[in-house]
């Protein structure tokens, strides 16, 4: 049976709740009963029309998945969280054949990759002191299938595909429901800057899917049309493949 997970009267962690789609899932986890949220950004100003919104049920506190310290504080910070939801992410538009493409890789592997491990490094022992809980990662169609004009952030996202993977066997060890959430084209800042914005649709769906996902319990989640298409294509794999149990996999 799988676990699932109702976030009414929890407290949660939202990376990058400022804009897009983090700030989409903290209006609706607010709004679906979440207790508390910590809104983790850069600039902890930009988190002021969701105070002004909800009250002390937004702390702001600062994170820059670039800097591993920043990370640190924030669980140190936020001892109660039962909820974490690793949202930011760098988006790099870049060919392997670009001049900067190794540069371009190397940033985003820091921000998309080894954020999310520092992000799960930190609040892995403070979900287990807190019941187990929830961790959803924010990973993307792109992890699935590349595209040449945004191949970094392809590369860049499968990895963090990967280490999801992981991170559902080892904190599902403690307890742990984890998500592995996978959009297509969504309407944000950050895709319009990439010109992705003409047929995208609105973080609205992104985060009610989370909700439900929480509550269904499904690992892969595939949120939007687009993201639906490659879902079904995908399905077979993901459940003989990716969420099977299969003991040559194993190392002990």
């Amino acid at each position: 049976m799988k676990p699932r997970y109702d976030i009414r009267g929890k407290v949660a962690v939202i990376t990058g709740a400022n804009r897009g789609i983090g700030r989409m899932i903290a209006e609706v986890f607010l709004r679906e009963g979440v207790a508390k949220i910590y809104a983790a950004v850069r600039d902890v100003h930009s988190v002021e029309p969701l105070i002004n919104q909800h009250g002390n049920r937004v702390i702001p506190v600062r994170l820059d998945l670039a800097k591993r310290e920043t990370i640190s504080a924030l669980a140190g910070n936020a001892p109660d969280v039962q909820v974490v939801v690793n949202n930011a992410a760098v988006f790099m538009a870049r060919t392997p054949l670009d001049g900067d493409a190794v540069e371009a890789l190397e940033l985003a592997i820091r921000i998309n990759v080894c954020g999310l491990m520092h992000v799960a490094q930190a609040f892995a022992p403070v979900l287990k002191r807190n019941g187990g809980g929830a961790f959803v990662q924010i990973n993307s169609v792109a992890s699935l299938k590349c595209s040449s004009s945004f191949a970094i952030h392809s590369a860049s996202k499968a990895a963090a595909y990967s280490i999801t993977q992981a991170l559902r066997e080892l904190l599902g060890q403690q307890g742990t429901l984890v998500l592995s959430v996978h959009p297509g084209l969504i309407a944000t800042d950050m895709s319009d800057s990439a010109g992705l914005n003409r047929s995208a649709e609105p973080p609205l769906v992104v985060a009610e899917e989370i909700v439900s996902g929480l509550k269904s319990g499904h690992f892969h989640l595939f949120p939007d049309s687009l993201a639906k298409r490659v879902g079904d294509a995908y399905e077979s794999f993901a459940k003989n493949v990716i969420e099977a149990d299969i003991p040559e996999y194993h190392t002990e």
